[in-house]
């Protein structure tokens, strides 16, 4: 069962920082260009506790440092633990890229960690031993959950809704607007109808995780750790548990994006090499007046197709190549990966992760590389629907890399969670 807990969080004062300057984005999606300007924008940013201040020092770093900062921040009443256990209603507003207005309400709470083989938390992708070995570190020297895993539930009726409503309306305990103009809103939710009710609804029902598979992996090796040098496990022990977010995956604020690729070795394919390598394919043609134009022409001609097997593959021509197929099952990132990646170009996983492929934020910016060189062709896809996702993670599988895009992002510093102390 999935297993969701109140815990007392340790917060920024609102009177002692600007929250809209010291909440940083994820640790993993800073680029290290970036690192900089989040330490010095702020002497309490939280980009101070999550990462090093250059990239250089991380492989060494064993953030005993942040372990410090962490207590004296705590000792000056920068942050304040709440007075007793809760659970945390969470809502973002932001705006996505076709321009709408969007609201994600969700909520943090402790979840008690399960191995994957239990199938209660469901992963979507694999891990790499660098990020979890440095987060492992972090976590043994603070003791502390920095930033949460970001888990998907299914609730297509909404049901919790109302819930999360309620706990907002009781009040509005932190809010701030971030640097890309999310606006976030935090509640802090003991009212034990609401946490019981939240809580119940999770019990019988699996989660996948979103974001955050190197956090959770890293909490579980934690928790191995702390559970040999007591010689048991202990139900009740803090390490038993992480800071989680929580999520509707159906949610029409629960934004699941495309990420698209970007081929950076190996010429554009000829009409006749793309015919040879995709039988069976259909092929349109659209024109692509220029990069900033490929949002607006992928609504049009893209789009529709949501339903088939499809991509667009953009060579800065000014044309763009538009490909599908009847879906059989198989997810689309998939068989992009199998029949074009491969298939077209003879890149194979390994040279994915090699750096054959690249993984830019946005369709605009996959444009761009293109026209400035970085890149020969551009590959566009649509996204992943919920139920592909939660599919896939019941039957075990997992997502080729680079798979979904959930956004917003959760911003680090709107609570953290200490694993010692009463009321973990």
């Amino acid at each position: 069962m999935t297993d969701v807990a109140p815990f007392r969080a340790l917060r920024y004062d609102p009177a002692r920082v600007d929250l809209a300057r010291v909440l940083a984005p994820p640790y993993d999606v800073i680029a290290p260009g970036e690192r900089e300007r989040y330490w010095t924008r702020d002497p309490h940013s939280a980009i101070r506790l999550d990462l090093t201040r250059d990239v250089a020092d991380e492989a060494s770093a064993d953030y005993r440092d942040v372990a410090e900062r962490l207590r004296a921040w705590e000792a000056e009443g920068v942050l304040v633990r709440d007075p007793e256990p809760a659970l945390y209603a969470f809502q973002q507003r932001f705006t996505d890229p076709s321009g709408r207005e969007l609201r994600r309400v969700g909520f943090f709470g402790a979840l008690r960690l399960e191995d994957y083989a239990r199938r209660v938390v469901l992963p979507h992708e694999r891990t790499l031993r660098g990020p979890k070995d440095d987060r492992l570190r972090q976590l043994r020297a603070t003791r502390t959950n920095l930033s949460a895993v970001f888990l998907l539930y299914e609730d297509p009726e909404n049901e919790l809704g109302p819930v999360l409503e309620e706990a907002l309306a009781a009040g509005v305990a932190a809010s701030a607007k971030d640097e890309a103009g999310v606006e976030h809103a935090l509640a802090v939710t003991t009212d034990r109808r609401l946490v019981s009710r939240l809580a119940s609804f999770l019990a019988p029902r699996p989660v996948v995780i979103a974001d955050g598979h190197h956090r959770y992996e890293t909490a579980l090796a934690y928790r191995d750790e702390r559970r040999a040098e007591a010689g048991a496990a202990a139900a009740e022990a803090p390490w038993e548990r992480a800071l989680a977010y929580f999520a509707n995956a159906y949610a029409p604020g629960t934004l699941l994006l495309p990420i698209h690729r970007v081929v950076r070795r190996g010429a554009p394919p000829t009409d006749a090499a793309w015919r040879a390598a995709l039988p069976g394919w259909e092929e349109r043609r659209a024109p692509l007046p220029g990069a900033e134009a490929i949002g607006d022409v992928l609504g049009r001609v893209l789009a529709p197709l949501a339903d088939r097997h499809a991509f667009a593959a953009d060579d800065g021509s000014g044309t763009l190549r538009v490909f599908s197929r009847p879906a059989d099952g198989e997810l689309s990132v998939r068989v992009l990966h199998r029949e074009v990646l491969a298939g077209v170009f003879g890149h194979d996983d390994e040279a994915v992760r090699e750096g054959a492929v690249a993984f830019p934020k946005s369709a605009t910016e996959c444009a761009g590389m293109v026209r400035a060189g970085e890149g020969s062709v551009a590959l566009y896809l649509n996204p992943l629907r919920p139920e592909d996702v939660f599919r896939v993670t019941r039957a075990g599988e997992l997502m080729p890399q680079k798979s979904t895009f959930f956004a917003p992002k959760l911003p680090t510093g709107a609570l953290f969670r200490s694993l010692e102390g009463p009321g973990a």
